[in-house]
């Protein structure tokens, strides 16, 4: 299979994996004619994705008790699909720190010649993982464990010194007057990586529409779109688009 069969190639992997109950990354190479590393790839992707659990030479169906249709999951999906549909070959992009936002990653295996800045480790992680290997760059600086990323004095000047097309970025909640809300009180990188991007797009479930919590991170003056799951309120919906930001509601 080519590489722009990798969707396909991990379907039909999860198909067995849950069928048989394990499968072997040697078997799997033979059967798809491909090599281990990339087969390595695969499970790594989809363990991510929350489809499977890597073990040593090969991977194992997710235990029953831990199978669930959760809403919040769906949500992310959802609001990620609609996030990386924005993205187009070539773009160079800045993925913030969130569940949210690392809900993209998967859906950017079909994209070519990304340049990727991030904060998080485990945004890293997920897109080293991606078998079209965009390349990827990190802030640096220092370890904040609240928002398990890289924030400080270091990581906004070496945001400062490139230039980005798009920023994707989570938020605690939504003020619908004001903008983004957070409860941490480092909003400063945040800033910096909207200044550093030409269109800001901010990922954030319905249910954290409304929340006014006190720390302002980016008010709608910097944000460019904001995306959402389709369970918003019509009112939230035309006054947030009064404030001139875009609203892409994701349907579930």
């Amino acid at each position: 299979m080519t590489k722009r069969n990798t969707q396909q190639r991990r379907h039909l992997i999860l198909t067995q994996v849950n069928e048989l109950g394990e499968v072997a990354v040697d078997i799997l190479a033979e059967q798809f004619q491909t090599s281990e590393v990339t087969i390595r790839k695969d499970l790594t992707a989809l363990e991510k994705s929350g489809l499977l659990l890597r073990r040593y030479g090969g991977a194992i169906a997710l235990p029953q008790e831990i199978v669930s249709d959760d809403i919040d999951s769906k949500r992310k999906v959802a609001i990620a699909k609609a996030a990386a549909a924005l993205i187009k070959d070539h773009n160079r992009i800045i993925i913030d720190s969130g569940r949210t936002t690392a809900a993209m990653i998967p859906e950017l295996g079909n994209k070519r010649g990304l340049v990727v800045m991030t904060n998080a480790i485990k945004v890293a992680n997920r897109l080293l993982a991606l078998e079209n290997e965009p390349t990827l760059l990190m802030t640096g600086g220092t370890w904040d464990p609240h928002s398990e990323s890289f924030q400080g004095q270091v990581a906004e000047g070496v945001l400062r010194s490139y230039d980005f097309d798009q920023l994707f970025i989570g938020a605690d909640g939504i003020d619908v007057e004001r903008g983004t809300t957070t409860f941490n009180e480092l909003v400063g990188l945040s800033q910096v990586m909207a200044g550093a991007a030409r269109e800001v797009i901010v990922l954030v479930e319905s249910e954290k529409i409304g929340r006014k919590i006190p720390n302002l991170e980016l008010p709608w003056q910097q944000v460019t779109t904001l995306i959402t799951d389709s369970n918003l309120a019509l009112d939230t919906r035309q006054a947030i688009q009064a404030c001139g930001v875009q609203l892409i509601c994701a349907e579930l």
